[in-house]
């Protein structure tokens, strides 16, 4: 692709290689965007996304895989600019990598770790890519969006219940630390052209960040496909909802039978800590 004449909307999914990034990387490209997707590593997953995205229309030109670490903040200049390089601009940020609960235990649905035996170095890690990720991508796009005063953050986040749910430390803190983050970009980014929003399945969904096994589900006895995170994230990406900023969306109360504007109404959610 030219970079000096595309005239598409351009997206970064970060963790867009499985899960729920997988589904909104792909969902993104079926609306007609041109997608930069981060990975931790090379794996068959990140390979099929690829294969996925060349079936869309556009095809493999307009998905571009990168591994990357997300907290790094060289690396993280390295995929926006790669991202305008192959694509002439940037237009949508989804801070979706993350880490979970599996690197402190893989039984930790039905054996809980209390806080006090989570290794440090297993809590800074959850700490860095789940709170110090979406900081140091957002910064990193920020010039850009500020530039042209257009731009979506939209940071993926996890259910109140969760955050405060024995035995999720550091996760749920950590998406606790996030959702104050949003609401805080979003005071800042005020009257700029950017806006910064959160969301999140509204439960368990059906991602590699649950270990295999019978118990493999939600607190509520359910699991949510990933496919929920499809149309509202599209819509949080466009200049459709240039208009919300700070917004908590819950992504299995989106109604795709109704129009955005009312689907948005129907999943916004409270805040976790009310002001």
């Amino acid at each position: 692709m030219d970079a000096h004449t595309t005239t598409v909307r351009v997206a970064i999914v970060t963790g867009g290689s499985r899960g729920l990034g997988r589904v909104m990387a792909l969902a993104l490209r079926a609306a007609g965007y041109a997608v930069t997707i981060t990975a931790s590593g090379a794996s068959a997953a990140l390979d099929e996304v690829v294969a996925d995205a060349a079936k869309l229309p556009g095809g493999a030109e307009l998905l571009l895989p990168l591994v990357a670490d997300v907290s790094d903040p060289h690396r993280a200049n390295q995929v926006v600019e790669a991202t305008v390089e192959r694509f002439g601009g940037v237009h949508a940020l989804v801070n979706n990598a993350g880490r979970g609960m599996r690197l402190v235990s893989e039984t930790f649905t039905t054996d809980p770790v209390h806080f006090w035996d989570v290794p440090p170095a297993t809590w800074a890690q959850i700490i860095d890519t789940n709170v110090n990720g979406p900081f140091v991508m957002s910064q990193a796009v920020m010039p850009r969006f500020l530039a042209q005063g257009d731009g979506r953050l939209v940071n993926v986040s996890t259910s109140a219940q969760t955050m405060v749910r024995p035995g999720y430390a550091p996760y749920g803190p950590s998406k606790a630390a996030l959702e104050a983050m949003t609401r805080s970009w979003a005071t800042d980014l005020a009257g700029t052209g950017v806006t910064a929003n959160l969301l999140l399945p509204g439960g368990a969904a059906d991602t590699e960040l649950l270990p295999a096994g019978p118990d493999r589900k939600g607190a509520d006895g359910n699991l949510l496909s990933p496919e929920v995170m499809a149309a509202p994230a599209v819509w949080l990406c466009s200049p459709e909802s240039a208009s919300v900023s700070g917004a908590r969306v819950i992504a299995k109360l989106w109604d795709p039978t109704l129009s955005a504007v009312e689907a948005f109404a129907a999943a916004s959610s409270a805040h976790v800590v009310a002001g």
